[in-house]
């Protein structure tokens, strides 16, 4: 390149960048982010937040950030959702299928990018994984296969498992699918279920007497916001009952629970934040790729194991990501 071409296209590029920095101070963008079962100080929005940072934006200067938060309360969702369509963001992040089904609902031209939904397609959020089609993209969990090997690790931790206590959502658009996928797996496994179907926390000391009842000797909970939100009730009863637990999402076993194997939810809310960045770059959320997790962990708490008596085999040890002593 010749000097003076060079010159010029670098004086080009300065300016360029001048004008995006004075339009991005000028007007910061919007980021509405509907937190069904987290909170903003969670380690998964904090990841989300960082890779923003990463991707070149301060909070404040060049993006708002509006949080609301429904703490496992289905009901809310819909006006929080409202409440940021009022708002006019420029784009919504959601945590939950409850959360992106009503920002469906509520419009149709924000962008709203999915972290933790587990069935886009099956759910109607997007018309294929490939090409989404409408206002909505992001990450799709698409862990139903994992259904197996959690009920085997079950098997692996308590000795003579033959019945098992599934905790369910009714009200929760995918659980319905997730039940039919267990039933299909627990006789391969000699597993009879006690399916247990919970929708506020009231019935929590009930459906843990019913599973006493039923003799279970383990509990699968399907992941969903309501059940961590009442995490401290839960696991008190699965304590008190002398119950191995196992979850999704590794912030259950950090907060005491026996283990949980799934996506890194960190990972998916890190990834949440380039869908942002490629939307306010100017990508079309309907020709944006839904992606799947990549990594996948398998955390025990060994700690818990020791109080409900119980030893966790040296293989599931030597593959867990963390054991917590």
């Amino acid at each position: 390149m010749k000097r003076r071409e060079f010159i010029f296209v670098s004086s080009l590029a300065v300016v360029s960048s001048l004008i995006a920095r004075a339009q991005q101070g000028a007007s910061p963008r919007r980021i509405g982010v509907v937190l069904v079962g987290l909170t903003p100080e969670s380690k998964p929005a904090r990841s989300f937040l960082q890779r923003l940072r990463d991707a070149g934006y301060s909070v404040g200067r060049d993006v708002v950030i509006e949080w609301r938060l429904a703490r496992g309360d289905y009901d809310r969702v819909p006006e929080l959702v409202a409440d940021l369509v009022r708002s006019k963001v420029d784009v919504m992040v959601m945590d939950s299928t409850i959360g992106t089904d009503a920002a469906m609902r509520a419009t149709s031209t924000i962008p709203i990018i999915m972290a933790l939904v587990v069935d886009p397609v099956g759910s109607r959020l997007v018309k294929s994984l490939a090409r989404p089609g409408g206002n909505v993209t992001g990450l799709s969990m698409m862990t139903s296969d994992l259904n197996s090997k959690r009920l085997q690790m079950l098997k692996d931790v308590v000795p003579g498992l033959t019945r098992v206590a599934v905790l369910w959502n009714p009200d929760h658009p995918f659980h319905h699918q997730v039940i039919k996928d267990l039933k299909a797996i627990a006789p391969s496994l000699s597993i009879a279920l006690s399916l247990q179907s919970v929708q506020s926390a009231d019935e929590l000391d009930q459906t843990f007497a019913d599973i006493k009842r039923v003799s279970a000797q383990a509990v699968c909970v399907v992941e969903d916001p309501f059940f961590f939100s009442a995490r401290a009730q839960l696991l008190r009863l699965t304590s008190e009952s002398r119950l191995g637990t196992i979850h999704e999402l590794r912030r259950w076993p950090e907060e005491g629970a026996l283990m949980s194997y799934g996506p890194v939810l960190d990972d998916l809310f890190r990834r949440a934040a380039l869908y942002v960045d490629r939307v306010f770059k100017g990508a079309n959320p309907a020709d944006l790729p839904v992606e799947q997790p990549t990594r996948f962990e398998l955390v025990i708490n060994l700690k818990t194991a020791r109080a409900l008596g119980l030893d966790v085999p040296d293989h599931l040890q030597q593959i867990a990501d963390e054991v917590i002593e």
